[in-house]
């Protein structure tokens, strides 16, 4: 899994950071095409504590702004959904992330 963020950073200095609040977040993209629509999730980025995790989410939430909207009846649909969930900073998957890294189930 090729997360984005943690390049360069040890193990302890992204504890440190999910400390201090940072989190792994996956952001959201609609794409149409006439009659077919597609959401899907971005890869995964580190932000910490003191980054803009709705600026990191710009490139998906203009794409989705241009070729989201097209197709019907999801389009719109995927769209908005899409816009609500970048423009809260992504989907906070850092529990999950962590359950991967440290090979521990996640609870339900």
């Amino acid at each position: 899994m090729a997360i984005k963020g943690v390049e360069g950073l040890s193990g302890a200095e992204i504890r440190r950071e999910l400390e201090r609040g940072a989190r792994f977040v996956v952001f959201q993209y609609c794409i149409s095409v006439i009659v077919l629509t597609f959401k899907r999730g971005s890869g995964v980025y580190f932000v910490r504590a003191d980054e803009n995790a709705v600026a990191k989410g710009l490139p998906y939430t203009l794409l989705s702004l241009v070729l989201g909207w097209w197709g019907i009846p999801w389009g719109p649909i995927y769209t908005i959904q899409s816009l609500v969930v970048n423009f809260q900073g992504g989907k906070d998957v850092t529990g999950q992330v962590l359950a991967t890294i440290t090979g521990q189930k996640q609870a339900q």
